[in-house]
């Protein structure tokens, strides 16, 4: 069977699972979708199920986009469960930490049901524009029967290590440096607003200077000098990925120092504001 007549089960269609659920879309898979609140974002074209169970019935892989570890697990629990299930292979784009991937995988291994480990960096426009770098990790079965899924997702894919977990723990890297550097640039720019500096002309020169970073480059010209604030990710799951970056660090042993700081400040701000986009950072910091 080749890739592209496979059927494709897309589990969570939040901010980033409906965009990936629509690129699998118009890469030509067919794809059932299923989603804890409905059908509501289920992209044209998908065949919305009202079931984890009937997507594992549906589907030959199943690729997740969910908000922790717990959740993942509870989705695979139901894969496994599901009668006369079709699924043989698990893609999970969430970020939910190292040992969650590996127990997750492990979980499906007992029943013979491949695992990728695939978080995704790039934000929703990212996903959109299938710039969105998928980092996966998995066996060369898993990872190889879920080629044409991978590609389907994004034309950025990088294959980072062969056992579930390894994707998680770069993922978990990525998004800590991507924490501090928008903690530190909105700090940077606060100080330089109340010395009478101008916004745009302090990240003009910040982007060809030393301090460039994709905080001045991309986040914020498109959301905080626009005002949008409509990054996609909220500063709840940052806060949530910086704690598993700060266990996963501890626990190996590692240094900890500006990931303590990093995430004592992310909780605030999501204690603060709940839920809110993760770039109104810095009306938050300019504020406190």
């Amino acid at each position: 069977m080749e890739e592209t007549e496979k059927t494709v089960g897309c589990v969570g269609l939040g901010n980033m699972g409906s965009v990936l659920a629509a690129n699998l879309v118009h890469t030509g898979h067919r794809v059932v979708t299923h989603d804890a609140l409905g059908p509501a974002r289920s992209p044209a074209g998908a065949i919305h199920v009202p079931s984890v169970a009937e997507v594992a019935r549906r589907a030959d892989v199943v690729v997740l986009s969910l908000p922790d570890g717990a959740v993942s697990e509870k989705v695979a629990r139901e894969v496994l469960a599901a009668a006369a299930r079709r699924v043989r292979c698990v893609v999970d784009t969430s970020t939910i930490g190292v040992s969650a991937a590996r127990a997750v995988a492990a979980l499906l291994a007992e029943e013979g049901i491949g695992h990728v480990d695939a978080p995704v960096s790039g934000g929703v426009a990212g996903a959109r524009a299938r710039t969105l770098t998928v980092m996966y990790a998995g066996t060369d079965e898993a990872c190889s029967g879920a080629e044409g899924v991978l590609a389907g997702l994004s034309d950025r894919r990088h294959r980072v290590g062969e056992r579930p977990g390894m994707a998680q723990a770069l993922k978990l890297a990525n998004n800590f440096l991507s924490a501090v550097t928008l903690a530190a640039t909105s700090e940077a720019v606060a100080f330089g607003l109340s010395a009478g500096l101008d916004m745009a002309t302090m990240l003009d020169v910040l982007n060809g200077s030393s301090g460039r970073s994709a905080a001045t480059d991309d986040k914020f010209p498109r959301h905080v000098v626009t005002g949008r604030y409509a990054a996609g990710f909220t500063n709840s799951l940052m806060a949530k990925d910086i704690r598993l970056y700060l266990r996963e660090a501890g626990e190996k042993g590692g240094p900890v120092a500006i990931g303590q700081v990093t995430a004592a400040l992310w909780e605030r701000f999501a204690a603060a504001e709940p839920g809110v986009d993760f770039t109104r950072i810095f009306p938050f910091t300019e504020a406190s």
